[in-house]
């Protein structure tokens, strides 16, 4: 039997690998640091080591130097995921036997397919088309699904949802999955019946809090021909599925409730008064230092762009970056900042989307038409509904209103530059 020695930060994704695997009669076997992992290396002399190394943590090449100077070990293959590495540094990987290196979010079809050459055994790959995306805005995970159910990423929305529901701390998930370009006839109905079962089942998602948007007329006679998905509601736009669950304000409320009730689990812990006040500092104070710390080790060298005609709002977003090391780039209009979106590179942007001159929607128009390949987070108002809209039709797929909040400006970039799938 095959040998694959996994070494990844993600625990869903760790999951996901070793599942995937083990169902194709590969034995995964799990290291938790650098250790562990140079250990197993030598006692089960793998044939394939996967590596997903911590952001900026360069003690991983010690793994690859150990294993270059075993004899037993030398010619193992290496895959490594990777957010960003230079043309230099992917020269250097070459003596140390890595075979591929492949950028986050992945591609799953790509990975196993290169899996599958270095072990020299099929894999079963689901190779129709789909896309799968998944984002929280407002606490409300949404799912966009196109052209098609494809089952392997199936699998890996399973996991993906669980990433954001521990990223978000989301007590009470609501869920509203998008259907577009699809067409469905009965031979589908697994696959759709497979992606509500790990909506409601997998992550206990009631049925009251779904919504389905979709032209498709299988869908729909599906969902409403089965009792149990009785209460899910199919309304006919994005905006009336915000209406929904009431996005636009008591989403908020809801949070604050939900942060009060730990908060208050916590005082009801405590043996005196005098500890009570002492209780709240001291969870407000852990609870940031543990974001701030997080922050500084995944978003070091990160190159943002800022592109906001409201100074306040640029220093807001430079100041929530500024102890990570990250490069933070303001532009104070559309204008100023297409003039430079051919020159620069970055890894993320925030865009307002009312601004003078080439609003919002005018930029994203056009660095549609530039297949601008990084992520852009949307920055409008509570009131300004239609645009923020028009905005996810137009490709962005997460947004913050305004007022904004640096741990809500954390929490959406973490989402989005941590994301695995």
């Amino acid at each position: 039997m095959k040998q694959v020695l996994i070494f990844v930060e993600s625990h869903s994704l760790q999951e996901y690998l070793c599942g995937k695997l083990e169902e194709n009669g590969v034995a995964a076997n799990t290291a938790i640091n650098i250790l562990d992992a140079s250990t197993k290396m030598r006692k089960i002399v793998p044939d394939l080591i996967i590596v997903d190394p911590p952001e900026n943590d360069l003690d991983f090449m010690k793994l690859l130097k150990q294993k270059k100077l075993d004899a037993n070990t030398v010619n193992i293959p290496v895959i490594l995921f990777a957010r960003r590495l230079a043309q230099k540094q992917l020269l250097e990987l070459v003596p140390y036997n890595v075979k591929k290196v492949f950028n986050k979010p992945l591609r799953v079809d790509a990975l196993f397919t290169a899996i599958s050459r270095i072990l020299k055994i099929p894999f079963s790959i689901d190779t129709s088309p789909g896309i799968v995306e998944v984002h929280v805005n407002e606490s409300i995970i949404s799912i966009e699904i196109a052209q098609g159910i494809n089952i392997d990423k199936l699998e890996i929305l399973r996991y993906k949802i669980s990433e954001l529901i521990n990223l978000y701390k989301i007590r009470i998930p609501k869920v509203v999955i998008i259907l577009s370009d699809i067409k469905l006839t009965f031979t589908d109905a697994p696959l759709l019946q497979k992606l509500l079962y790990i909506v409601l089942d997998v992550h206990k998602v009631k049925t009251a809090h779904v919504a389905i948007i979709t032209n498709d007329e299988f869908v729909r006679l599906y969902v409403n021909g089965e009792k149990k998905y009785a209460n899910i509601k199919m309304p006919a736009t994005l905006s009336e599925a915000m209406d929904r669950f009431r996005v636009i304000g008591s989403v908020r409320a809801e949070e604050a409730e939900e942060k009060a009730e730990r908060l208050g689990d916590l005082i009801l812990k405590a043996k005196t008064s005098e500890n009570e006040e002492a209780l709240f500092l001291k969870f407000d104070s852990e609870e940031k230092k543990a974001m701030l710390g997080l922050m500084a080790d995944s978003l070091q060298n990160i190159r943002i762009a800022v592109v906001d005609d409201d100074f306040v709002i640029q220093e807001l977003i430079k100041n929530t970056f500024e102890k990570t090391n990250a490069f933070v780039y303001t532009f104070s209009d559309g204008d100023e900042f297409l003039k430079v979106v051919d020159e620069h590179e970055f890894d993320l942007a925030f865009l307002d989307m009312n601004m003078p001159g080439i609003g919002g929607l005018g930029v994203l128009r056009a660095i549609r038409a530039k297949n601008v390949p990084y992520p852009i987070i949307a920055v409008t108002s509570v009131s300004d509904r239609d645009t923020m809209v028009r905005a996810i039709e137009l490709g962005v797929k997460s947004y913050l209103l305004k007022p904004i909040k640096p741990e809500e400006i954390f929490m959406k970039s973490m989402e989005i530059l941590k994301s695995n799938f």
